[in-house]
């Protein structure tokens, strides 16, 4: 049976042309139901326009039952700032007591600058991922919910509204058949792209300040554009707070990462409130002034004073006690204290006097609470004064401890009561670190030198950056062979070295100590030690942190030739043919912290040439690099010290060599002196001259004080 295709063609031409109908009514139809044309009309424009020009009428007319009580003049002064920092730029950060907003401020702020166009790419970064979503979900509710934003705002809050919170909508959605391009994700909102619109394709990005942060970039009306401004939400926790190394990587990423988002050449604005959590954190460093200047730093507290009258105060304090055990309330202490209300206002200031809780009846009342709660809670959370907890004071060396102890003195000059003068060479890969210390036989120190072979250029540098190195300095050599050179010409240099006293004679270093503890440093430590002309006044060194489960060394046995002192022991002569001095690094570091915190002008007193503090700024951070932690076992109590990742410590392992080398030339801290006199390898003797020489690698150079 044959088949006619002529008689069947006209049927499926028919078929086909019903299909692509089908088609197109089913594209329509689909179009239709994804364009949500027509934008409903602006419902008031005046307040709209108004709450334009401020911050605070934004947050006020739109978030009624959040921003409830009146407003603080602290509050006026965030507003302001963020205000200044949104509309001209700049850096900002502010230290809010704990409930005073400060987030809630934060998030407002953001969404008030992308719906009025004021910046297109803000990223909003928290202290960890979380607390960043939990930021972003808070602003998309406001979006998606908030009727007022609706009402005034059609053009943004309309097309998320008819999303339905069906985030996959989101790539379909059309406006006119023109795509809104809404981005609804997790992390990331970019409002509706709508012609006319200030707001048209602004994007927010919430981000931890441990995630990805670097290289942001994001395509906005057609062109690339980098993040505008930063809103850094208390960008630590307690946790991170409470490590130095936390604190130092995020501080690093907040001044690196963060503010390098707008790309080269370009300066980002940013805002961050925070709260200081413990002294040295990230909001301590940066509301610092002297440190930070750039970040406008301003710490507000919740009492800016507080009452002079504390004994009403303590008998509050003993009846609120007594009221919760017999109500579970406050009653019988809020009566009391309305009955003496002005004797114990007295000399209070709170800054939100609008903040007090219902069983309360003034916010000094609630601040007064909250500070017999828990006071050092109080200072921290609340006063943005955190203080140090009474075992860290004993234990903490802090740079301006240092800075303060500057005595005015010319540098290489040595005190009339000084008969002492100590060096310490600590040795690194690329840098000789060293210390010359005048001593007086009570153990009062003056710091009469201090620096690096070879010299740098810079005042303050980390090691690593060190140019130029010794290594540099004999390019011909290897490391050990750079090592050696270098010891034997800065032994060489300081040894003959005359450092002009106050009266009027000349002095010279009577012992040079050499850390050997750097392992590829110590056979060649000591070979500079056998070999020098000047090995009669050299001897290696080792520090030995012992701890109270170790045995201490005045414990241990002495044998034929050896020598023990106060924690330090020289054993007999070894292989090596050079005597080692050892010493506890535990006791010598506790020991300086003793010498530091003694008065001036005490004996045993400490101090550093000089009066310039930024001249002393490395020396100082170096010196105050470690920290003491009280340790008990086996019966003795031990402060055991440690040196936090990323810090530096040489020349605080310089004055402590120096101090131990005191001891072995006889320096005590007793009262009762020794009879004999310290030897010294020269007689002092008279000079005309005001500058002394040193000899610096074959050439004479006149030392400048």
């Amino acid at each position: 049976m044959k088949i006619d295709k002529k008689k069947i063609a006209p049927a499926a031409v028919n078929y086909e042309a019903k299909k692509e109908a089908a088609r197109q009514r089913s594209a329509a139809a689909s179009v239709s139901g994804r364009d949500i044309a027509p934008l409903p009309e602006i419902a008031n424009l005046k307040r709209r326009e108004k709450c334009g020009k401020s911050l605070l009428k934004f947050c006020e007319t739109y978030f009624p039952e959040i921003f409830y009580l009146g407003w603080s003049p602290d509050h006026h002064e965030v507003i302001t700032r963020l205000e200044k920092a949104i509309l001209t730029g700049g850096l900002f950060a502010l230290a809010m007591p704990r409930g005073t907003g400060k987030t809630t401020l934060n998030e407002r702020a953001a969404l008030w600058a992308v719906l009025y166009g004021y910046r297109k790419f803000v990223v909003v970064i928290g202290a960890s991922e979380d607390a960043a979503l939990e930021l972003l979900d808070t602003m998309k509710r406001e979006l998606e919910e908030n009727e007022l934003l609706l009402a005034d705002f059609p053009e943004v809050c309309y097309p998320i509204r008819k999303l339905e919170g069906v985030n996959n909508r989101a790539a379909g959605q059309l406006l006119n058949g023109m795509r809104t391009q809404i981005c609804w994700s997790g992390s990331e909102i970019t409002l509706p792209t709508v012609e006319g619109s200030a707001a048209s394709g602004a994007t927010i990005v919430t981000v931890g300040i441990t995630g990805r942060i670097r290289g942001m970039k994001r395509h906005i009306d057609g062109r690339d554009c980098r993040p505008e401004m930063v809103l850094i939400d208390d960008p630590q926790t307690r946790e991170s707070a409470e490590s130095p190394e936390q604190c130092k990587k995020r501080l690093r990423t907040i001044q690196g990462d963060i503010l390098g988002l707008a790309g080269p050449g370009r300066k980002i604005s940013g805002v961050m409130p925070c709260t200081v959590i413990r002294p040295g954190d990230i909001a301590d460093e940066l509301l610092d002034p002297e440190k930070n200047p750039e970040w406008c730093g301003k710490r507000l507290q919740l009492l800016k004073s507080k009452p002079t009258n504390m004994d009403l105060w303590d008998q509050y304090r003993e009846i609120a006690v007594e009221s919760f055990r017999i109500h579970g309330d406050i009653r019988e202490a809020t009566d009391f204290y309305r009955a003496h209300r002005a004797e114990m206002d007295a000399g209070a200031v709170p800054s939100w006097p609008e903040r007090y809780n219902p069983d309360e009846i003034s916010a000094v009342q609630f601040a007064m609470n909250l500070f017999f709660k828990d006071e050092a809670a109080f200072n921290s959370e609340y006063q943005n004064i955190p203080e140090h907890e009474e075992k860290e004071v004993s234990e903490m060396i802090k740079e301006e401890n240092i800075l303060s102890r500057l005595n005015n003195r010319k540098r290489l000059t040595v005190p009339v009561q000084a008969n002492n003068l100590i060096t310490f060479i600590d040795v690194q890969k690329n840098l000789l670190y060293y210390t010359v210390c005048a001593f007086a036989d009570n153990f009062t120190c003056w710091v009469i030198d201090y620096g690096t072979f070879p010299e740098q250029k810079r005042l303050r540098f980390a090691l690593k950056q060190a140019d130029p190195t010794y290594s540099q300095l004999f390019p011909h050599a290897g490391l050990e062979g750079a090592i050696y050179s270098a010891l034997i010409a800065l032994t060489d240099i300081i040894l003959e070295q005359d450092f002009p006293r106050d009266d009027d004679s000349m002095q010279r270093v009577q012992k040079v100590i050499i850390d050997s503890g750097w392992g590829l440093s110590t056979d060649t430590v000591y070979r500079v030690c056998r070999e020098s002309r000047h090995a009669a006044l050299l001897m290696p060194s080792k520090g030995i942190g012992i701890g109270p489960a170790q045995r201490p060394i005045s414990e241990y046995r002495k044998q034929t030739g050896d020598k023990i002192g106060h924690n330090w022991w020289i054993p007999g002569v070894r292989k090596r043919g050079v005597r080692l001095l050892e010493y506890d690094t535990n006791f010598w570091k506790s020991f300086f912290r003793e010498r530091l915190f003694t008065a001036p002008g005490d004996p045993g007193s400490f101090s550093v040439w000089g009066s310039s503090t930024e001249r002393h700024r490395m020396f100082a951070e170096q010196l105050a690099s470690e920290s003491s932690t009280f340790t008990s076992g086996r019966g003795r109590d031990v402060d055991v010290w440690k040196l936090p990742p990323g810090k530096e410590n040489h020349f605080l392992d310089c004055v402590v060599g120096c101090m131990v080398g005191a001891s072995l030339l006889g320096c005590t801290t007793e009262q009762v002196k020794k009879s004999k006199s310290p030897v010294r390898d020269q007689t002092p003797k008279k000079t005309t001259s005001n500058a002394p020489k040193v000899h610096r690698l074959g050439k004479v150079h006149q030392l400048k004080n």
